[in-house]
């Protein structure tokens, strides 16, 4: 049965917050229909984008002083790596479970629904770092990306995997269907001088085992995105919900018409990230916000796309997360979130 979310409201996992249960109640108060459980950075450098998803990986260091992570690779890995991959094989996704230390957040959502009786939502969102920015953001000892470093790039690919297992399967109690957003902002430098080594079927691949273990939870799969980038790499993937910053880059969907008709066709969803992640927001009216969507939606149905699937097949976000502005900017953004949303649902009548 195909995801058609109707533009329904979700976010991007990362807030501002140091209360986890202030954040946890904005959520589940501004996007009850598909709430996630909140990163908290501003509590500290381990609930960071990358850093919060390495327990378990072999080799990690930290430099406390400089509140950072890196991978040190200068001695005999042997003993680490064979730790590793023997509860990967194993499928123990608790070796490879997140810490209240490293994400306050999943254990505050869980006691909201597990012992505070919250309604159980039509669907929950997870949220890992994706192997291509955790690889290309991380560095060994000598401050060379990871990625680089062949079998610690299949550490943080299969990292990845475990760590979404596991956060699929600790939500499993709510009995509602998951999705798991594969985050990779970096995708947005792909192309650029910077990266040029970095091929194209690589990314594909990688991304690909990711989402097969996801789908082995039998979970959808999400990937976002906060700038432009060639979202055909991520058809390619497989992927079944493609993220992206649509307030600054909505018409970029539109480069590719035949793909992304064929993508929604097959029962791919997008997931406009239309509300402004910044002081922008407060600029905008839900009224105006409905209006560039449509402009958007309009520049896909132009090109032979049928208008009433893009609306079905639609999801509605903020653009990118809310960790690095205020509190209360980042409740402005949620508050306008549901009602963009209420607004589509009504006026072109998904909901019916």
């Amino acid at each position: 049965m195909a995801f058609s979310p109707k533009c329904l409201a979700t976010a991007i996992g990362s807030f501002p917050h140091k209360d986890p249960q202030a954040a946890c109640e904005l959520i589940l108060k501004s996007i009850p229909d598909i709430p996630t459980w909140p990163q908290l950075p501003a509590i500290g450098f381990r609930e960071g984008m990358e850093v919060q998803y390495t327990e378990g990986l072999p080799c990690v260091a930290f430099d406390e002083e400089k509140q950072r992570m890196y991978f040190d690779t200068s001695g005999d890995t042997s003993v680490a790596l064979a730790e590793f991959y023997e509860n990967y094989l194993a499928e123990n996704t608790d070796y490879f479970k997140i810490s209240p230390e490293y994400s306050r957040g999943v254990y505050e959502m869980e006691r909201q629904f597990a012992e505070l009786g919250r309604p159980v939502p039509a669907y929950f969102k997870q949220h890992v770092t994706g192997p291509i920015t955790m690889g290309l953001g991380r560095v060994d000892q000598d401050k060379r990306a990871i990625y680089y470093n062949d079998v610690f790039r299949d550490i943080v690919v299969k990292g990845v995997e475990m760590k979404a297992r596991w956060l699929l399967r600790k939500f499993k109690f709510l009995g509602c269907r998951q999705i798991c957003f594969v985050d990779e902002p970096i995708l947005s430098a792909f192309g650029s001088s910077t990266y040029v080594s970095v091929e194209r079927s690589d990314i594909v691949r990688l991304l690909e085992e990711v989402f097969a273990a996801i789908r082995g939870e039998d979970a959808l799969t999400a990937t976002h995105c906060c700038g432009n980038t060639e979202w055909t790499i991520l058809i390619d993937a497989g992927v079944d919900i493609i993220s992206f910053d649509a307030y600054e880059f909505g018409k970029t969907i539109g480069y590719y018409p035949e793909q992304v008709k064929q993508f929604l066709e097959g029962g791919g969803v997008l997931a406009w990230g239309i509300v402004p992640s910044s002081d922008r927001v407060r600029g905008e009216s839900p009224e105006s916000l409905v209006e560039n969507l449509k402009e958007c939606v309009d520049n896909l149905a132009d090109k032979g796309i049928d208008r009433e699937l893009i609306w079905e097949r639609s999801l509605i976000t903020p653009s990118c997360g809310t960790g690095t502005i205020s509190v209360d900017l980042s409740e402005e953004v949620m508050g306008r979130l549901p009602d963009v949303s209420t607004c589509l649902r009504r006026e072109m009548v998904v909901d019916k």
